[in-house]
């Protein structure tokens, strides 16, 4: 079994840095902070992090969404209770009795409210209660709470950072983190190359929102191509084969009407060529990723994409084997050196 405590430790090191969507800061000072190891990098207005390396070569542009889903706070009850709203695709499924950290002057911990079986009638007991039935108990009078959350602030689930069987782990924001971590990565590799390529690289803010910050940030790059990093569906019992990828099977290359043929195909052909793990993930329209929006800025881009199976999507374990972040990043680094000039 091959080493992988570095990517271990930088993914679980990206993942617990705090960043809902439209507060992204934690986390974007912290990518900033990695990224600036490698090109140049600031802050955009929409809080993209932004970095760019200059090149003879086809300017590519390699994107991760550095954004979280979470909550945010709506208003607070005479009883101190928190009322709130998702914020991205929060699943409403595993909401409740579930501990959460709420954002504001200070991190305060928190129950979401669950109504004991005992308690509930008929169908109720069947299903998961609306977000306006919801609320989050930090054990505080009203003014209390006042005084340290404010509406606007923002809720995340709280999970634990744990090494499983293997190559795999889990934890709370591993999308997209295990995307930036991914990139962060190939950098790592392309260090000791000299590629020739002109680099962009996009941690994207308010992709779980509706990708407000690729827009921006693909716009601003104008890149000949790009390649968007991000999470997709590992295989579980619960999911349909064809619709899902296997933990540890390396990489997921798309296939999609948004992603030009030209380039899936080439992260293919290189991916056999260098006997690096990959699988097809084969869509019939958009990707619901950063790809469709970086797609259409400007006169238009070449998209790549490519994907991390990740299992419990959208919840605090969520998991991925660090096999497939380590063959996301070699099959990048590959195909800008082969974009590239070798011997620039």
């Amino acid at each position: 079994m091959e080493n992988y405590d570095e990517i271990r430790n930088l993914l679980f090191e990206l993942a617990v840095a705090t960043g809902v969507s439209g507060d992204e800061d934690n986390a974007a000072k912290l990518a900033k902070e990695k990224l600036a190891q490698y090109m140049p990098a600031h802050i955009d207005v929409l809080g993209n992090v932004v970095g760019f390396l200059e090149g003879k070569g086809p300017h590519i542009l390699l994107d991760a969404h550095v954004d979280q889903i979470g909550m945010i706070v709506t208003a607070i009850d005479d009883k101190g209770f928190i009322k709130f709203e998702k914020c991205g695709g929060s699943d409403i499924r595993v909401l409740a009795a579930h501990e959460v950290s709420v954002i504001g002057k200070k991190v305060l911990p928190g129950l979401v409210i669950s109504t004991p079986p005992h308690l509930s009638k008929g169908e109720d007991s069947q299903n998961a209660k609306a977000f306006d039935e919801l609320a989050v108990d930090v054990g505080l009078t009203k003014e209390a709470v006042c005084e340290i959350v404010a509406p606007g602030d923002r809720i995340i689930l709280k999970g634990e950072q744990r090494q499983l069987l293997g190559n795999r782990v889990c934890s709370p924001a591993l999308d997209d983190r295990a995307g930036v971590a991914a990139i962060l990565r190939c950098l790592e590799i392309l260090k000791a190359h000299n590629h020739g390529c002109a680099l962009s690289v996009l941690f994207s803010s308010q992709e779980e929102t509706g990708g407000s910050g690729a827009k921006v940030g693909g716009y601003k790059a104008k890149a000949d191509e790009a390649i968007a990093v991000d999470v997709s569906f590992a295989c579980a019992p619960s999911i349909p084969a064809e619709k899902c990828a296997k933990l540890g099977g390396g990489t997921m290359i798309g296939i999609s009407p948004v992603l030009d043929r030209k380039i899936s195909k080439k992260l293919e052909n290189i991916a056999k060529e260098k006997g690096i793990d990959y699988q097809l993930e084969v869509m019939g329209g958009r990707t619901g990723t950063n790809a469709d929006s970086i797609q259409n800025v400007a006169e238009g881009v070449k998209m790549g994409l490519l994907s991390i199976p990740l299992r419990n999507m959208h919840t605090a374990v969520e998991l991925v084997d660090l096999h497939d972040i380590e063959c996301t990043a070699r099959l990048m680094a590959e195909y800008i050196l082969q974009r590239g000039c070798r011997n620039a």
